[in-house]
């Protein structure tokens, strides 16, 4: 079978890896020099960085799966540690290395900084969302499923919790999948809920080690080339002229209409119709260097911080902690609003305010302006099947999680293994 595999992020790689492990030799696509899509490595001014600051969970199952079989030690490549949102006041939920709920119900009755009513809300909240079997009406928002909360613990816990697993404010995030994250994330095991923390950049966690694997498994990997058109000839598809017996479009949904559109099929409108309407969310990263620094900047690897008008992070990481030069410090502005030059300088007023760092030099600010779709309720996302021979991947896709890593990998994979599957790559078409 002859695969070709347009994109090189996670979401084509894991499709790659699958099909490959399977005995099928995809040819892979990108239109970068590097792989990994948005989650790639990024050098600039002499430091090995990310194009955005991304963490793990222990729940990632998938995405551990697949880079201990490309050769990846994900002991060796991640920093772990049990769930915590903590302050640089002290303040905020750790929680132990306890199997859930014990993890949680200890975290939450030790938080610093909450009153015993307010842990006590929580707890009651917490297990009417598990009696519930974690379900809420398809229209609610996280604001919504957390209106009887106290007001500190939605702005404490609830809203990082949430900016951190679905990139959208609470306000407009859908409440079904925040459930959902938090039942496999708390509730699905031992560890479940740890926070993997990357010690390396973002190329050397996945996407090269993948690529290498591939390439040494009869795959071919293709950097530096954009697809021009895809086309449908006979019994099979064609890639810039090339035949294949089955295409799938690991790239961006805007990419991947781009590449549909052309092909004038009417079964494709309400897929191209979902797809232009999602809604993109920019995020940015702050890199910035403490100079002379020799040792941890931050009292923990990761801090969360309290977002307000013109202080916009709400998370900053201590990358000298995870393996990265002392003093060398990422600042997290999720559903980031504004210029990268007005962002970086509200960020280092921030720093300076909430941190007391003084003296703080930027070394790259990152804007990512399509780094995730807005995670709204009952969202329409658009399917994997879109022809005969013809698959989408990513985390855009339908399923049941946001736009994390761990969805991309999900949605690649799943598509492999539909196309391993009998009759995958009948092409007939209607004229």
């Amino acid at each position: 079978m002859r695969v070709a595999i347009i994109g090189a992020g996670w979401a084509g790689l894991a499709a790659a890896i699958e099909l490959t492990a399977a005995g099928v030799r995809p040819t892979v696509f990108e239109a970068a020099r590097s792989v990994g899509g948005r989650a790639r490595a990024l050098h600039a001014n002499g430091l090995a960085l990310d194009n955005g600051q991304h963490i793990l969970i222990g729940a990632y199952t998938e995405c551990l799966r697949l880079m201990r079989q490309v050769g990846v030690r994900p002991e060796d490549v991640f920093h772990r540690q049990p769930l915590a949102l903590t302050f640089a006041d002290g303040t905020g939920l750790r929680l132990p290395d306890l199997a859930p709920p014990w993890d949680a119900l200890a975290g939450i009755a030790g938080a610093r900084g909450w009153r015993w009513r307010d842990k006590a809300a929580l707890l009651r909240t917490a297990a009417a969302w598990r009696l519930g079997g974690f379900r809420c009406a398809p229209q609610a928002t996280v604001a919504q499923l957390c209106a009887r909360l106290p007001r500190r613990l939605v702005d404490e816990f609830i809203d990082p919790l949430c900016v951190s697993a679905l990139n959208t404010p609470a306000h407009e995030a859908s409440g079904q999948v925040f459930l959902r994250v938090l039942q496999d994330s708390l509730f699905s095991g031992r560890g479940g809920s740890h926070l993997l923390l990357p010690r390396t950049d973002l190329g050397s966690v996945f996407a090269e080690p993948a690529a290498r694997w591939l390439a040494g498994h009869g795959a071919r990997v293709h950097t530096g080339t954009r697809v021009q058109h895809i086309a449908h000839q006979g019994s099979t598809w064609q890639v810039d002229g090339t035949p294949y017996d089955a295409v799938v479009l690991a790239t961006p949904s805007t990419e991947a209409v781009r590449l549909l559109r052309p092909l004038g099929q009417p079964g494709l409108q309400p897929w191209l119709a979902q797809a232009e309407a999602l809604r993109f969310i920019p995020i940015t990263t702050v890199y910035a260097q403490v100079p002379g620094a020799a040792g941890p900047v931050l009292a923990a690897p990761m801090l969360a911080l309290r977002a307000q008008a013109g202080q916009p992070a709400q998370f900053v990481f201590d990358r000298g902690q995870l393996g990265g030069p002392a003093g060398l410090l990422a600042f997290v502005v999720s559903t980031s609003d504004g210029e990268r030059a007005a962002l970086e300088a509200q960020v280092l007023a921030q720093a300076r305010a909430v941190l007391g760092l003084a003296t703080l030099h930027p070394a790259q600010t990152v804007v990512e302006k399509r780094a995730t779709f807005a995670c709204t309720p009952a969202l329409q996302r658009p399917p994997s099947a879109l022809l005969p021979g013809l698959w989408a991947t990513g985390d855009y896709i339908d399923g049941p999680y946001p736009a994390t890593l761990e969805g991309a990998v999900r949605s690649g994979c799943a598509v492999a293994q539909a196309l391993l599957s009998p009759h995958a790559c009948h092409t007939d078409l209607p004229e």
